[in-house]
C-alpha cells in the first residue's frame, strides 16, 4: 500500500524555515550552535591565513631574484630586428603628392619621433662620446645608475633632419625620408667590435629599377659602436637609438616598390627565413602623382 506524504501548508514550511534559521529551544543558528560556528570560523581563518602567508613568502623570495633594471630572461630578442619610421599599418609608406593629408600624418609622426634628437636636448642630457668603440659603463660591484648615453644629434640626419625643411622630410615633393632603427637588446654588443652599416635595395629586379637613387644619413648608413651596449630602460634613462635615414630621390611614380633594408654586422644574421625581421625590415613605398 502506498503511503502518501502529508502535504505541508505554506505556513508550516515558513515555520520550519524560521526554526532552521534560529531554533530557540536548542539555541542553534542554521543547524549549528555558536561553539560549532566559532570552531568553523577559526579553522577557515587559520587555513586562509596560512595560504596568504605562504603566497606572500613565495612572492617575496621570487622578487629577491628579480632585478629592477635588467630582465631575468632575454631570449625573445637574441637577434635584434629593424623597424621603420614613420610607423604605418602593414609597413606601407604611401604618398600622394597632390593630397596633403596623405603625407601630413607621416610628417606629424616624424616630428614627434625626432623631437628627443634635437641637438639642444642631446647636449643637455647626453655625452659627447669617442666614436669607434663601445661606451661601456660596468657596475664593478656598485650600482652605476643611471647610465650615461651618447649623443645622437638630429643634424646628423642631414637633409632628412626636418630642421627648417619646407619639403616636410621630402614628402611634399615626392622624395620621402624613411628612418631605420634597430630594436633594443639589453647588453648586446652590436657589430662584435667591427664597423656596421645599413643598406637598402629593391627586393626584386623590377623593384630595383623602380626604386631609383637614394642617399643615406649618416653617410653610407653607418651605425657607430658608441651607442652600444644598451643597459635597459631604467638604467639608460636618456638613451636615444642611433638612426639611419634613407631619402628616396626618384622613385618611379604610381608604382608600388618593395624595399628591404638590412644591417651589415658581424654578429647579426639577416638570412633567417623563420624571422623576417631579424636584422632586416621590408616595406612598400609608393609615390602617387596625378
Amino acid at each position: 500500500m502506498v503511503i502518501q506524504k502529508e502535504k505541508k501548508s505554506c505556513g508550516q514550511v515558513v515555520e520550519e524555515w524560521k526554526e532552521f534559521v534560529w531554533n530557540p529551544r536548542t539555541h542553534q543558528f542554521m543547524g549549528r550552535t555558536g561553539t560549532s560556528w566559532a570552531f568553523i570560523l577559526l579553522f577557515y581563518l587559520v587555513f586562509y591565513g596560512f595560504l596568504t602567508a605562504m603566497f606572500t613568502l613565495t612572492m617575496w623570495v621570487m622578487l629577491q631574484t628579480v632585478s629592477d633594471h635588467t630582465p631575468k630572461y632575454q631570449d625573445r630578442l637574441a637577434t635584434p630586428g629593424l623597424m621603420i619610421r614613420p610607423k604605418t599599418e602593414n609597413l606601407d609608406v604611401i604618398v600622394n603628392i597632390s593630397d596633403t593629408e596623405s603625407w601630413d600624418q607621416h610628417v606629424q609622426k616624424l616630428n614627434k619621433f625626432l623631437e628627443p634628437y634635437n641637438d639642444s636636448i642631446q647636449a643637455q642630457k647626453n655625452d659627447v662620446c669617442r666614436p669607434g668603440r663601445y661606451y661601456e659603463q660596468p657596475d664593478n660591484g656598485v650600482l652605476n645608475y643611471p647610465k650615461r648615453a651618447c649623443q645622437f644629434n638630429r643634424t646628423q640626419l642631414g637633409n632628412c633632419s626636418g630642421i627648417g625643411d619646407p619639403t616636410h622630410y621630402g614628402y611634399s615633393t615626392g622624395q620621402p625620408c624613411v628612418f631605420i632603427k634597430m630594436n633594443r637588446v639589453i647588453n648586446f654588443y652590436a657589430g662584435a667590435n667591427q664597423s656596421m652599416n645599413v643598406t637598402c635595395a629593391g627586393k626584386r629586379n623590377e623593384d630595383a629599377e623602380n626604386l631609383g637613387n637614394f642617399v643615406m644619413f649618416p653617410a653610407n648608413g653607418n651605425i657607430d659602436l658608441m651607442y652600444f651596449p644598451y643597459y635597459g630602460k631604467k638604467f639608460h634613462v636618456n638613451y636615444t637609438q642611433p638612426l639611419v635615414a634613407v631619402k628616396f630621390l626618384n622613385v618611379t611614380p604610381n608604382v608600388e616598390v618593395n624595399v628591404e633594408c638590412r644591417i651589415n654586422a658581424a654578429n647579426i644574421a639577416t638570412d633567417d627565413e623563420r624571422d623576417k625581421f631579424a636584422g632586416r625590415v621590408a616595406f612598400k613605398l609608393r609615390i602617387n602623382k596625378t
